[in-house]
């Protein structure tokens, strides 16, 4: 079971190991240890680190728009640390619940590759629905990539409809 938890400046470091390792690059766009920095410091980011039972670090979430009028809230970055133990789904989960139930949000959005077929299908499962493509409007080792938009209402969070 793991849990969300503040992050702390002692964090960073192992926060920007994880999430520069090779597992991980191909599917986000890291930040510098400063930009963490700024994300700690920041009124309208959310910077959370996962925490398993026993007190080890499993991931960090990234969250931005905490002061957003429209009560719309970005899922800006979600890394674990070990792929296939199903952190990443009670990741999502423990953020839906922090984002509808704490923060009162009206709409919980996130953006992901179109080709991170995996990450795509496990938001899916988790309630989102994809939105549109953002065609080419990442260039990333020389190669312009595509975004799928993808959000959850929190009508949708609090009324979940079975999967087909």
């Amino acid at each position: 079971m793991l849990s969300l938890i503040p992050t702390e400046p002692a964090d960073l470091p192992e926060i920007v190991r994880l999430e520069h390792h090779p597992e991980n690059m191909e599917y986000i766009l890291p930040y510098s240890l400063s930009r963490h920095q700024q994300a700690l410091e920041s009124k309208d980011e959310v910077h959370l680190k996962l925490m398993t039972a026993d007190g080890s670090l499993a991931g960090f979430v990234l969250l931005a728009g905490r002061e957003n009028p429209h009560s719309a809230v970005e899922f800006r970055r979600v890394v674990v640390s070990l792929k296939g133990m199903g952190y990443g789904r009670q990741a999502i989960r423990l953020v839906k619940e922090y984002c509808f139930e704490r923060l009162m949000c009206h709409r919980l959005w996130l953006d992901v590759f179109e080709d991170n077929a995996r990450a795509r299908y496990l938001y899916s499962s988790e309630g989102f629905v994809e939105e549109g493509i953002m065609r080419e409007c990442i260039k990333q080792k020389g190669l312009y990539r595509n975004l799928v938009l993808m959000s959850i209402l929190q009508s949708e969070y609090l009324n979940p409809t079975p999967l087909s």
